[in-house]
């Protein structure tokens, strides 16, 4: 917008100074034109005295007589003259005019040739008459100068006009710059109100409708938070006891179908019971946890996670950490952390190949975890990051793990990217952690304690 104001002031001022150069122009040439026919008609009434008295001192029968010329004049006179007499000989002239008569009648008044601009007058009842020539040239020499002197400061205005258009449009935008400023900064994790400072009227209004509409984001988020978070804190209670009394019913009950039913109801309490979880973590991730002041090493929440997955819980596949040398830190929330590789890594068992190792990696940009599995395609990739969504998927799950992660990944200031085939192999599946450059370094004096 500063571009496009300064490009238009600065183009509207040089038209406006062009058109007023050429108004100035025109009404400069017709000065100019009333000036040089006064001056031209005054030196005529001045010269004709002095002519009619050299013509009458002069014998009748010399030629044409030409004046010579005036030592320390300039070579070019401007003003030219002839004397002539009733029939159009011409009897004197000046030294720069020419002694074939003018091409001008002989009538009194001004008269216009090609070349010059000639005024003329007589005396001695019409017998002599004397004709005083301006070169037009001469004219139109002025009037370029006068047209250079209008134009001239074209070449210092349109630089100054920049600079000074530039000066001002940012000064006056500069609320403009704050504001947008402020607005850019607010997300689902800032919805504070907006701070830009002294704002002019027309800007206040925008302002308090922006933060009157965060007011009532903020607001609708909270709700929707504190419901899912209450809502499956509270269903954790009753599920829990569910499944207690469905465990103690199914060892009191004997083979037969109604033991095969309460199997049925725990595997049910169970995955409800995930589900909760899960939406727990959402609500959390949801919250905006995810930076925090000092850095933590990453290798021990790693392992710590990874252990998490021992036995039954890693559903036969062994889990390989590849830690990273130095070790390796970042400043995000350790819980924000762990809570995203968690899902990665539940990600990575409940869809890899069965009895397939899964690889959890630690890079200079972050966290890697890959799995062998069938290959997915981009579509697919592009669907697996929102919630509920399980790409075709047979195995069970809530469909709520990369959702999660993502949402957890973006919050620590990172992003979440799929690949499939993974890298270096034909087939499986790998989820990263990705951090922006200069997030992850070396741990402080190189200690693996977090």
């Amino acid at each position: 917008m500063t571009r496009r104001l300064i490009l238009w002031l600065t183009g509207v001022t040089v038209l406006l100074w062009l058109l007023t150069a050429g108004l100035g122009a025109l009404i400069m040439r017709e000065e100019f034109d009333e000036v040089f026919d006064s001056s031209l008609a005054e030196t005529a009434q001045r010269l004709l005295p002095l002519v009619v008295e050299d013509v009458f001192s002069r014998n009748s029968g010399e030629g044409p007589k030409r004046l010579p010329h005036s030592p320390g004049m300039e070579d070019e006179e401007y003003l030219t003259f002839q004397v002539r007499d009733q029939d159009g000989a011409v009897l004197l002239h000046s030294h720069d005019a020419p002694a074939e008569p003018f091409a001008a009648p002989l009538e009194p008044g001004f008269a216009d040739t090609p070349t010059h601009r000639i005024f003329t007058t007589n005396a001695v009842s019409g017998s002599i008459v004397l004709q005083v020539a301006d070169p037009l040239a001469h004219r139109a020499e002025a009037m370029s100068e006068g047209l250079q002197a209008l134009l001239l400061p074209l070449l210092a205005l349109v630089p100054l006009s920049v600079i000074a258009v530039w000066t001002i449009v940012r000064r006056a935008l500069r609320p403009i710059g704050a504001l947008s400023a402020q607005i850019g900064a607010r997300s689902g994790a800032n919805l504070a109100p907006l701070a830009p400072g002294p704002l002019p009227p027309e800007l206040s209004t925008i302002a308090h409708s922006v933060d009157d509409l965060l007011d009532r984001l903020r607001r609708t988020i909270e709700a929707e938070r504190s419901f899912t978070a209450n809502s499956a804190h509270e269903l954790r209670t009753p599920i829990a006891g569910s499944l207690a009394q469905t465990q103690r019913l199914i060892e009191e009950l004997e083979a037969g179908p109604a033991r095969d039913r309460a199997l049925q109801i725990e595997r049910s309490l169970h995955g409800l019971s995930r589900l909760a979880e899960k939406l727990l973590q959402l609500a959390r991730a949801d919250a905006g946890i995810g930076l925090a002041a000092n850095p933590v090493v990453l290798e021990p929440i790693v392992r710590m996670v990874a252990e998490e997955f021992s036995g039954s819980r890693a559903g036969g596949h062994p889990i390989d950490v590849v830690p990273a040398r130095p070790f390796l830190a970042a400043a995000i929330d350790v819980d924000a952390f762990a809570i995203a590789l968690r899902n990665l890594i539940e990600n990575a068992v409940t869809h890899g190949a069965p009895d397939q190792p899964i690889t959890v990696l630690i890079t200079p940009h972050g966290v890697d975890v890959t799995n062998a599995g069938p290959v997915l395609d981009s579509a697919a990739l592009l669907r697996l990051k929102q919630p509920f969504e399980r790409a075709g998927a047979v195995a069970r799950g809530t469909g709520l793990g990369l959702a999660i992660a993502d949402a957890l990944a973006r919050a620590m200031g990172a992003r979440l990217t799929l690949i499939s085939p993974a890298r270096g192999r034909n087939d499986g599946f790998q989820a990263s952690l990705v951090f922006p450059e200069g997030a992850v370094g070396p741990a402080p004096g190189g200690r693996p304690e977090s």
